[in-house]
């Protein structure tokens, strides 16, 4: 019988080492996107159930945020075959009107994925035209049923108002003074009220007052009265990464 050749036996060890290789990937997991594939979805299904009212709205986003702060995130509806289905349409259950601060990122902080949340952000939650009618097209064409505003612990743009205020500064002449001007309302009243932490006492009363106001809005007022929408305020915080429903 002929000996293999060379060649003929590097070919058969590169053979075999392809093979040992696929056996412990098949019993370990093949990495893809950081993720094993047996940790891979099998479907493009939601992972959680259609919301139907504002009430199982209201729990789904506070279920979400209790697992942020104890660790427990599940990173739900990320995957890329539930990606793929929403080209076809979105159905987000909840409207969320936050700050723009960087440690305060709705879909992280609630632990939701794509399409779970419509999303609308500007510094201390200040509400323009464009804001409103973003808010406003949500509730009304996506049939939204949860509209929460979500102040947090010491925010920028209340404490620049607050310092405004103590210092009775003149207007800077930029964009930034609309800011100032619609939050000034809040550290009134908590300078009123003689609140010890007038800062936090401000972010509190910043989001009741836009949780008031757009509740008297055309569209929102409308849903609220007709029982398919809930208007509610939160506060985020830092530190503990909690969410305080006010």
């Amino acid at each position: 019988m002929d000996m293999p050749g060379p060649s003929t036996r590097r070919t058969a060890l590169r053979l075999g080492l392809l093979a040992g290789v696929g056996a412990v990937a098949a019993a370990c997991g093949t990495k893809t996107d950081d993720r094993t594939v047996s940790e891979a979805p099998s479907s493009a299904a939601p992972t959680e159930p259609a919301v139907t009212n504002p009430t199982e709205a209201l729990e789904r986003l506070k279920a979400g945020g209790e697992r942020f702060a104890s660790g427990g995130v599940r990173r739900p509806d990320q995957d890329t075959a539930y990606r793929a289905t929403l080209a076809a349409g979105q159905h987000p259950f909840a409207c969320i009107l936050s700050c723009v601060d960087s440690r305060v990122p709705p879909e992280i902080v609630f632990d939701q994925g794509l399409g779970d949340l419509f999303v609308t952000r500007t510094a201390g939650q200040v509400v323009d035209h464009a804001v409103l009618g973003s808010i406003q097209y949500g509730v009304a064409e996506l049939k939204i049923p949860l509209l929460v505003v979500v102040g947090h612990e010491k925010c920028g743009a209340v404490k620049a108002t607050v310092e405004a205020v103590e210092k009775n500064s003149a207007p800077s002449g930029t964009d930034i003074d609309s800011l100032v001007t619609a939050i000034k309302p809040a550290v009134a009243k908590a300078e009123e009220e003689k609140a010890t932490d007038v800062l936090d006492a401000s972010v509190r009363h910043n989001v009741t007052n836009i949780v008031a106001d757009l509740g008297t809005k055309a569209i929102l007022s409308a849903a609220v009265t007709a029982g398919t929408l809930k208007i509610v305020g939160a506060r985020y915080d830092l530190d503990t990464g909690e969410v305080e429903w006010l």
